[in-house]
């Protein structure tokens, strides 16, 4: 409880794990009765950011729990958030913590600010603060810092994005919308007649597609066998290019060199153990069933064990 106390109530600290707040500073008190006013600041990136100000108050229970209570406001025009209350409450279990929040907030801008707020920020927001947790929750139970975890989940993204933009691509521009710039002749090649080309393209761009978005939309625990099926699939297209058509593989980025980058990018993402990429998908967004009880944790309230 010490431990993942500080971690969330130390300024130096909680601006390491928590996506949500690029600086934190604390302010002095007249005594630890009072609450904790604190300044933070939040880059959104092109060298803008929103500051703010907030006052938090933390409390500990007889049963072993703690609670600490904040509010947050922000007087800078751009910002979205006006002003927000919350809580943080940490409750022992018999294997380790469990880490709850909720929080709520009104937003600037009228109906447009609330038409945003709806359909963009919050969503983001929400998974931001459950991305968080698990990245606190992966520093205090394997020691791996935050900056690791960023950067493990940065390398995971543009490996999923870059292999699901590469196998829809070929699907859609050279298989559907282009096929004569290469791809007919490469089939004709391999025995189809011109008719039988076309179709086997537009087929085969189809399932291409479908394919690349895999990497988007199934979850990071689930992608291993979508990986070693993508290097497989590019050691038979590439066999069958040099069936067909062996001059291309002279060519300047020929499907050799090409095919070759694309399964070392699969194979980097292999070879990183999925446990130790955070992931807003091991928070509860929602209480369990059978436990939607007043002290439950409400909606918008991710949770972590620790």
């Amino acid at each position: 409880m010490e431990q993942l106390w500080a971690h969330t109530q130390q300024p130096e600290l909680h601006q390491q794990w928590d996506l949500r707040f690029t600086e934190i500073e604390y302010l002095p008190r007249p005594s630890e009765a009072e609450p904790q006013q604190f300044l933070y600041t939040t880059r959104i990136g092109f060298g803008l950011g929103v500051a703010g100000c907030g006052e938090s108050l933390g409390t500990k229970e007889k049963n072993g729990e703690r609670t600490s209570v904040l509010k947050f406001w922000s007087d800078e025009k751009v910002s979205l958030i006006r002003e927000g209350a919350g809580f943080w409450k940490y409750v022992p279990t018999e294997d380790g913590l469990r880490f709850f929040t909720r929080y709520d907030y009104q937003t600037r801008f009228g109906a447009v600010g609330e038409w945003l707020d709806r359909l963009v920020f919050r969503p983001l927001i929400g998974w931001a603060t459950a991305w968080s947790f698990d990245s606190l929750r992966l520093w205090l139970e394997q020691g791996q810092r935050p900056a690791v975890s960023r950067a493990l989940a940065l390398i995971m993204a543009l490996v999923r994005f870059t292999l699901g933009f590469v196998w829809m691509y070929q699907g859609v521009v050279p298989k559907l919308l282009c096929p004569d710039t290469g791809e007919l002749s490469i089939l004709q090649g391999a025995g189809f007649s011109a008719g039988a080309a076309h179709s086997v393209a537009s087929a085969v761009g189809v399932g291409e597609i479908l394919f690349g978005l895999l990497f988007w939309v199934l979850p990071l625990q689930r992608l291993g066998p979508v990986y070693w099926l993508h290097m497989l699939g590019l050691v038979v297209l590439g066999a069958g290019a040099l069936f067909s058509q062996p001059a291309v593989f002279v060519a300047p980025f020929n499907p050799l060199t090409l095919n070759l980058a694309l399964v070392a990018l699969a194979a980097v993402a292999l070879l990183i153990p999925t446990e130790l990429v955070p992931s807003a998908t091991r928070c509860l967004r929602r209480p369990p069933e059978g436990q939607r009880t007043a002290a439950s944790v409400p909606r918008e309230a991710p949770v972590a064990t620790a």
